[in-house]
């Protein structure tokens, strides 16, 4: 069974994938993938199922900070089935001196087969190989909407990876961590919320905001794993409505852990308007 990492922590050696519920959870983590990769002086080869022009350098994802500097190749996926093709591919990128490669294939839907068939099991079969060869300095981020996929599926691509991962945290000094949520959009909060954490919340709640789209009308706040939570932290989240730019935001509180319940109940705020309460089950 693959372990989870976040996509920051990938190393060369990884045969990584990421099943992502929506277009904004795949952006965040190519983004990083591509951008880190970049910033370390690696070529990344993204293998697409067609590839107008044939090779071709392309600008980086959105959100990347690189620049078109031949260092984000695109090819077409079938490289991976021909043989040395991929192997030349990664040769011919590293010989400008670069220290490493990063491979990325999107596969939700792809002609090259499904979880299950010989073409699906052949293609993954090369990645596996350039990744984790003697001495590699190549890892494979391999994507799959995950609404393409039964749960059948799944399992064979958690069986086909070594590595599953998901998108960076936002914030970790040891005592509270921030992490993305894409399904339904918002953040989950693990640690406590204090005095020293306060103003790194009210930071990621901020660039939420501006970030927000179209569909993140709602607000979600995973407290399932938040063990302590001050008068301050509890007001700001209650009151994450109120200062959104957005219209008409409601703010969902999903498991809701005992201790912040009886806040909620002392300080008179179980009914602030705007606000949901989802109690643990």
């Amino acid at each position: 069974m693959a372990h989870s990492k976040a996509v920051g922590g990938m190393l060369p050696g990884d045969h990584a994938y990421v099943a992502y519920d929506t277009d904004a959870e795949r952006d965040a983590i190519m983004a990083a993938y591509v951008r880190d990769g970049l910033r370390a002086g690696h070529a990344v080869i993204r293998l697409v199922d067609s590839a107008p022009g044939g090779p071709a350098a392309a600008r980086p994802p959105a959100g990347t900070g690189g620049d078109d500097d031949g260092d984000v190749i695109v090819l077409p996926a079938d490289i991976g089935l021909t043989g040395t093709g991929l192997a030349d591919a990664i040769g011919a990128a590293t010989r400008g001196g670069r220290t490493g490669v990063r491979l990325t294939a999107e596969a939700s839907p792809s002609p090259r087969g499904w979880p299950g068939t010989e073409a699906f099991a052949a293609f993954e079969a090369a990645l596996h190989r350039a990744a984790t060869a003697p001495g590699s300095r190549v890892m494979a981020l391999c994507l799959f909407d995950r609404r393409w996929f039964g749960a059948a599926h799944l399992r064979m691509l958690d069986g086909r990876h070594g590595v599953r991962v998901r998108a960076d945290d936002l914030f970790d000094d040891g005592v509270l961590t921030i992490t993305p949520l894409f399904a339904p959009p918002g953040l989950r909060l693990s640690g406590a919320i204090d005095e020293s954490t306060l103003p790194a919340l009210v930071a990621a709640l901020r660039d939420y905001d501006l970030r927000a789209g179209p569909g993140d009308a709602h607000l979600c706040l995973d407290l399932a794993r938040l063990d302590f939570c001050d008068l301050d932290g509890l007001r700001t989240l209650i009151e994450a409505n109120r200062t959104s730019a957005v219209l008409d935001r409601q703010v969902i509180l999903r498991a809701i852990p005992g201790c912040v319940e009886l806040m909620l109940r002392a300080s008179g705020w179980e009914t602030a308007p705007g606000v949901v309460r989802e109690a643990a089950l």
